[in-house]
């Protein structure tokens, strides 16, 4: 008979694999590899995602690693950006390569009517092994081979036909600059590598399971992943409402009892939305925001291991809103996270904080 798991035990076992139960004494590296990377699209995002997750994390660790070049910003999963190590980027950028060029065509490829695509890649590729470049200035250069095309959509061809990454001081610790890009294979100097999905998968459980195939496409933005996960040696559950699940055998599942301290999350954390089902963190199935900004300014909150309410840092004040009123217990706990919040992420700085009323 097939285990049913309640939707807190799957709370409970999720928040234990993403290092939201208690923080792991782990290097920010292996954290990186262990989340199956960290969302990027606000390139200071992942400083306060492990921040949030490990012991004595401090910003230099983690902008040394991307100066050092062992972790790269790319898009990946759901053709978004993502913050992986140097492995994985090679590992998996040519598994995602047909989700890219699917992307480009249904949202991009408007304005390149008339271009010869190998061609353009081709004047492309050399452009950008000369040094990064902004899609501005890379559309710019195209536009002199095709003066009738559109600079803007013959860039992003470009960008979702080769492989390129973001480099820095973009995703830098206390730094800002353009988004430019270069080829992942000379950025990280060696070939990117043909491997199979079944790693990825259960990559995903491993940080995110249990999980059903919907919830690994929703978060990978891959497709028909179900003959993978079925010729995997995986362990099956269901959950409440009957659909399957599967996990890896010796995964941690703790009991639904165990206690989840309050934790601030990151703008558009990989936690919230990584499932199709997103019930076990977000009960109301409220839309996660992606509001603008670095990634360093604003982002979530978890009471009890569910999505509760947002923060932002402005004006020097640290702001808190909950969406319905906290116990005191659990906002006194709150409080005492948001003012080691406030101290990562402005040190020199003494930010006041503020609860606002739900």
């Amino acid at each position: 008979m097939t285990d049913v798991l309640s939707r807190r035990r799957l709370n409970r076992a999720t928040l234990a694999r993403q290092y939201l139960l208690e923080r792991a004494p782990a290097r920010a590296i292996d954290a990186i590899e262990h989340l199956g990377g960290m969302q990027s699209q606000a390139p200071l995002a992942p400083y306060v995602g492990l921040w949030t997750r490990l012991q004595n994390f401090a910003p230099h660790e983690l902008s040394t690693l991307v100066e050092q070049r062992r972790v790269v910003r790319l898009h990946l999963m759901r053709n978004t950006m993502h913050l992986v190590s140097a492995r994985d980027a090679l590992d998996w950028r040519t598994l995602f390569y047909p989700l890219h060029a699917a992307a480009f065509a249904a949202h991009f490829r408007r304005g390149t009517e008339g271009v010869n695509r190998n061609l353009l890649l081709s004047q492309a590729k050399p452009l950008l092994e000369q040094q990064p470049r902004t899609r501005a200035e890379l559309g710019k250069l195209l536009a002199q081979h095709w003066p009738h095309a559109d600079p803007d959509a013959l860039a992003y061809a470009a960008t979702h036909h080769i492989a390129l990454c973001q480099v820095p001081p973009r995703g830098i610790w206390g730094k800002t600059g353009p988004a430019t890009w270069a080829p992942v294979e000379s950025w990280l100097g060696a070939p990117l590598r043909a491997t199979p999905v079944d790693g990825l998968v259960l990559r995903y459980l491993s940080a995110f399971g249990p999980a059903s195939v919907a919830d690994i496409q929703v978060w990978s933005g891959l497709t028909r992943l179900r003959e993978v996960v079925e010729r995997l040696p995986l362990r099956t559950f269901r959950a409440e409402t009957g659909q399957v699940l599967y996990d890896l055998p010796d995964a941690p599942r703790p009991s639904e009892d165990t206690p989840a301290p309050p934790r601030f999350l990151p703008e558009y954390d990989n936690l919230l939305l990584s499932h199709r089902n997103r019930t076990r963190l977000i009960p109301d199935n409220r839309p996660v925001p992606l509001p603008p900004g670095n990634g360093a300014t604003s982002g979530t909150f978890l009471i009890d291991g569910v999505w509760q309410g947002t923060w932002q840092i402005r004006d020097q004040k640290l702001h808190i809103q909950p969406f319905t009123k906290l116990p005191n217990t659990d906002r006194d706990a709150l409080l005492t996270e948001a003012a080691q919040l406030s101290a990562f992420i402005a040190p020199q700085t003494r930010c006041d904080i503020v609860v606002s009323k739900p």
